[in-house]
Parts: C-alpha cells; structure tokens; sequence
C-alpha cells in the first residue's frame, strides 16, 4: 500500500502536509507500539510504551488529526507502563480503520 492510500478523501489536511503527517504517525508506531487489536469492527486499539513526553506527543497528534479528519473519536487513555489509544469511526469510514490497521500491525514492537 502506498504511504497515502489510507488517507480518505473526506481528510481536510491540505494534500502536501498529509505525507508529513503519516510520517509523523509512523515514527510514533514504530518508537512506541506494542500492541495493536480490534475489539470491535469500528473500533481499533493501540498500545503504546510509555515514556517522557509520550502521552504528551500522543495527545499533540490526536489533536491534529481530528481537525482535519473529523470522522475519528480519539480516546487516549494514559498509564504508567502503556498508554492506550482507541480509534473509532462511523461505518462509512470502516475501510480507513483497516487500512490503518493494517497499517499498524507491521509496526509492532515485541
């Protein structure tokens, strides 16, 4: 898949920020992401390795991401050793979460 393939059309990002972004998600999935999973169809989690500043770069990202893609209901919840991520969608916007998850699943640290 193309770095930009799961970037819906209905992301108000102007196009020429939209890879600096899916790189800033990738840096973050590939330094902190320890496990990935889809406890419902709409609904996909993320946990991340916490540490200085993390929750912080979390929150930062999240921010960003939903002014420009107003679809996704971020929810970070924050912990001592793993700060959890839950990433919702409606149904018309259930393609864009597989995407990203698999996005994500090659990025898992173990």
């Amino acid at each position: 898949m193309s770095d930009l393939a799961w970037v819906p059309q209905s992301c108000t990002l102007p196009t020429e920020e939209q890879p600096l972004r899916v790189a800033e998600w990738d840096a973050l999935f590939s330094e902190r992401l320890t496990k990935v999973s889809r406890p419902q169809p709409l609904r996909l989690r993320l946990d991340l390795a916490a540490g200085p500043g993390t929750e912080e770069r979390i929150r930062d990202l999240v921010a960003r991401e939903s002014g420009c893609c107003s679809f996704f209901t971020f929810t970070t919840i924050p912990g001592e050793d793993l700060i959890g991520l839950d990433i919702a969608v409606d149904a018309e916007h259930e393609a864009v979460l597989d995407a990203l998850a698999t996005r994500t699943a090659d990025r898992v640290q173990g």
